[in-house]
């Protein structure tokens, strides 16, 4: 099997980015009629958080490159390129938004708290940490809503989503292998940190539920618990960092690496959780 480097990114984000070029974009024809407002207006929370995911996405991809492009040009145009899809998401989803009778709206407050500190954040190793956990929460939140709907429109976004999503967890586990300061201090900071955010992400859904719960059908300590292995399988993953969940956070919500380790054994080949292209 073919050792995953730069290389190896750079060739199947390149590949992604022919198809994506060749495939044209679909006209959304109408606006979806809802069984309620409530429904409508949690579908537009749900997708509202999509499109700012990819929006800060998109910027901070680039502005990685930006800080690389000198040293390691081709490490560079991965970023780009990753970008460049983070773009082409914002703008299947602004198209998307007013099929379904939303519109993009502010962020809310703790959103936008969020956001506000992933924006100012300018250490590489910090940003491609947050993009690694970002990019598996997303994953794993459009994997689960996937099999709850079964309007042709809304399956087909969340598809693209889930698809590229999980594309960007390995890749991303990549750029933080490549990233990352070697230096001892510094990656005492980066366990600090990656302690710090995962401990806030798990509590994300008890926040979002009220929001979009209705729509998705997910509940919070569902999605917490799912947050929280996929987190830690992700990070786990990262050769020579040592990070994970921390274990009491794990040990809250009920998350036993054994059980997930026996659970993943029995997966059918051919269904992978991280999937690289």
């Amino acid at each position: 099997m073919e050792e995953r480097s730069t290389s190896f990114w750079l060739r199947a984000l390149r590949a992604r980015r022919a198809r994506i070029d060749a495939g044209g974009s679909e006209e959304l024809v109408g606006t979806l009629k809802w069984r309620s407002p409530e429904l409508r207006r949690a579908a537009a929370k749900f997708f509202n958080a999509a499109f700012r995911a990819e929006q800060s996405g998109l910027k901070k991809a680039h502005e990685l490159a930006d800080m690389v492009r000198d040293r390691d040009p081709e490490l560079a145009e991965v970023l780009v390129l990753y970008g460049d899809e983070e773009g082409w998401h914002e703008e299947l989803l602004t198209q998307f938004l007013p099929h379904i009778g939303a519109e993009i709206e502010p962020m809310g407050r703790i959103t936008s708290l969020f956001y506000k500190a992933y924006g100012k954040a300018t250490r590489i190793d910090t940003i491609v940490l947050t993009n690694l956990l970002f990019e598996t929460l997303g994953a794993t939140t459009y994997r689960m809503t996937l099999p709850k709907i079964e309007e042709p429109a809304i399956r087909k976004m969340l598809s693209i989503l889930s698809r590229d999503e999980s594309f960007h967890v390995p890749l991303n586990i990549h750029l933080l292998e490549k990233m990352s300061s070697k230096h001892p201090l510094a990656r005492l900071r980066l366990k600090l940190q990656c302690s710090l955010l995962v401990s806030t992400m798990v509590l994300l859904p008890w926040a979002s539920r009220p929001k979009t719960g209705i729509f998705d059908g997910l509940g919070a300590l569902e999605l917490s618990r799912a947050y929280a292995e996929n987190m830690d399988r992700a990070l786990r993953r990262a050769k020579g960092l040592g990070l994970g969940v921390p274990w009491i956070v794990r040990r809250a919500l009920g998350v036993s690496r054994r059980r997930t380790l026996l659970r993943n054994s029995r997966r059918r080949p051919g269904k992978p959780l991280l999937r690289a292209a």
